[in-house]
């Protein structure tokens, strides 16, 4: 499994660039370093929030109010989703070993292959919003460009033509898909550790339905899945869509250089400290991208000096409120569906 977004801040081929005179200025400010008790606060608070959760499923029983902790569990999971996102990108621990075991973990709490996610993720960084390098534009179910459009088949060419209306509830599988893709990639013998993945995968799918089916009835447990699982997507869908949709789509041999190729696909969300918590400092997405090992506490800090330096070079730097990023990706998609649309008029 590809494990390149490490503790790297100057890329080979960057040496002397643009992108290496702005890693100069974040190392000389001190943002790389670890922030142990950071971490080690947050992973204390999502801990008891996590077996608190399920605590009260215990005690709450045979009782609708149930399907209440669902929803805060779902929000957990998100949770221990960034968690497990930022120790696959060493923020948390300087060490692979560490880093990796850290991951796993989190990963197994709710139901995903570290390995597979992590592999699939180091792609997308290396080439965020190309149409053939970047792994989050498959056209699997949603079309993301109006080539993609043309091309569809199946489910994309129904779903692409009204892609923009069902995007959020379509956000309600995305947990669901979680789980089926990570169990899909055990059948990849290139991934590292499968069988380690699959244990903990399995492992978290045989407690999870065996604590449900143990502590409610059938039908509560039904519903509580579905309510748990539903909603963990649309949180996490939500995490991701603000951070490239809608921001330009590179092609072929359009790859410009490092710190440009990472600027101008991302997007960021401005808020407050409620902000960073809620998405994890994935608002900061431009820092990140930038600087991935970089620990999510010191983005905010990273913003100031990367958007001074952007402007100082010309290159478009985009922050966004909330609402207008999943405006601005949800217009997106309606474009990039445009072709079926029109055919379809057209045959009809």
């Amino acid at each position: 499994m590809a494990t390149n977004t490490t503790v790297r801040p100057v890329p080979p081929e960057a040496a002397g660039s643009d992108f290496a005179r702005l890693s100069r200025k974040i190392a000389d400010a001190g943002l790389m370093g670890r922030r142990p008790g950071y971490y080690a606060l947050r992973m204390t608070v999502v801990t008891g929030l996590y077996a608190g959760g399920w605590a009260a499923v215990a005690l709450l029983g045979d009782s609708w109010w149930t399907l209440a902790v669902a929803a805060f569990l779902a929000v957990v999971f998100g949770q221990v989703a960034l968690l497990a996102h930022d120790a696959a990108h060493r923020q948390v621990f300087r060490r692979r070993r560490a880093s990796e075991t850290s991951g796993r973990m989190a990963g197994a709490g709710i139901g995903m292959s570290y390995g597979w996610w992590q592999d699939k993720h180091t792609r997308h960084h290396a080439n965020p919003n190309h149409e053939e390098l970047d792994p989050d534009l498959d056209p699997d179910l949603l079309v993301w460009s109006q080539d993609q459009a043309r091309a569809a088949k199946g489910l994309p060419r129904l779903i692409g033509r009204w892609q923009a209306c069902l995007f959020f509830p379509l956000l309600t599988l995305e947990g669901f898909n979680l789980h089926v893709s990570s169990v899909r990639a055990l059948a990849n013998r290139s991934l590292k550790h499968r069988g380690l993945d699959g244990a903990l995968l399995f492992g978290h799918f045989a407690v999870y339905l065996s604590v449900l089916f143990w502590l409610l009835p059938p039908g509560m447990a039904f519903a509580f899945l579905a309510v748990h699982q539903c909603l963990f997507g649309v949180y996490l869908g939500s995490l991701f869509a603000p951070n490239h949709k809608g921001m330009p789509i590179l092609k072929g041999e359009d790859r410009p250089d490092f710190l440009r190729r990472q600027v101008l696909t991302s997007r960021n969300v401005n808020g407050g400290r409620i902000t960073d918590i809620a998405l994890g400092g994935l608002n900061h997405q431009i820092e990140h991208h930038l600087f991935p090992s970089m620990p999510s506490p010191n983005l905010r800090k990273a913003r100031a000096i990367v958007r001074r330096y952007c402007e100082e070079l010309g290159v478009e730097y985009m922050e966004t409120g909330l609402i207008t990023s999943y405006r601005l990706a949800l217009a997106s998609l309606h474009r990039a569906g445009a072709p079926l649309r029109d055919g379809a008029r057209v045959s009809s």
